[in-house]
């Protein structure tokens, strides 16, 4: 018999195992070698949206090119961490290969919600990332969750890269609009998620049922996993159920990122009655 046959100590289903400060500066005053991306966010719609979350703190350096600076609104104009420069000398503060945009920002991530927080009331869809780690892949999520209208996002404290450099650039502006909570433990934060009222589906390609089939429409908490481990299994066990997305052309794998944005908008097609796409 399938998985769902078997059920664990919670009755859920076992997993199958200016004015404008200052001139442009010169190349020699910036000389250093490449930063690391940690606290460094770069490109429009990422600094744009960051500036304008609460939940940031203040930019510790803002980078702007004399042609940005120019378009910046008034009160970024004269803000203290401005700093007016050339392309090049903005590249050189940047990871290798960072394609700005003319503008970059040296900031905190924004703060994050505790997890009661960011689940009360209990309504929506929240996305819980189990230990993937590429920022690309977690960035496109974010994406998708802000283009669906999910309510937030759980992340680990550790196993989770932080919200800045190559992730931010991906999300487009998506990770200053998706709340998000850290938690230590994945299982612990679904058995809280589960008092609180939500059900809980893990995503996983060897499940017996589509996803479509094992939603419910209700409070949603979609559990996804790494793309070579998937869904652990002490996490899945904590789930309610757990569906896959049918592939008919035969190729048994997609990329986390790509299989999240079809399981969102399944998601919210079920949550809709199906009027999406309808």
């Amino acid at each position: 018999m399938s998985s769902h046959s078997e059920r664990n100590d919670r009755g859920r289903p076992k997993a199958p195992e200016r004015e404008i400060r200052g001139k442009p500066q010169k190349n020699k005053h910036f000389s250093k070698p490449h930063s690391d991306e940690k606290d460094w966010i770069w490109g429009n719609h990422a600094v744009e949206a960051a500036l304008s979350n609460p939940s940031r703190p203040a930019p510790k350096r803002l980078l702007v090119t004399p042609d940005r600076a120019k378009r910046l609104a008034p009160n970024l104009q004269r803000h203290p961490a401005l700093q007016v420069m050339e392309a090049v000398d903005i590249a050189r503060q940047l990871p290798q290969g960072a394609v700005h945009q003319g503008i970059a920002m040296k900031v905190d991530e924004p703060e994050p919600l505790s997890l009661a927080e960011l689940a009360t009331p209990a309504e929506g869809v929240i996305v819980m990332l189990d230990q993937i780690t590429d920022p690309q892949n977690v960035g496109a999520i974010f994406r998708s969750a802000a283009a669906f209208g999910v309510r937030g996002a759980v992340l680990q404290d550790r196993h989770a890269p932080m919200l800045s450099g190559v992730l931010a650039k991906t999300a487009v502006g998506a990770v200053d609009k998706v709340p998000y909570a850290r938690v230590v433990n994945l299982s612990r934060a679904l058995e809280e998620l589960a008092d609180l009222g939500w059900r809980a589906v893990a995503l996983a390609g060897e499940a017996e049922e589509s996803l479509e089939a094992v939603l419910d429409g209700g409070p949603t908490v979609l559990v996804l996993g790494s793309e070579g481990e998937g869904v652990r299994r002490l996490v899945a066990e904590h789930c309610d159920a757990m569906g896959k997305i049918p592939m008919p052309g035969g190729f048994e794998s997609l990329n986390v990122s790509a299989a999240a944005a079809i399981a969102l908008y399944e998601t919210s097609r079920v949550r809709a009655g199906g009027e999406i796409g309808s």
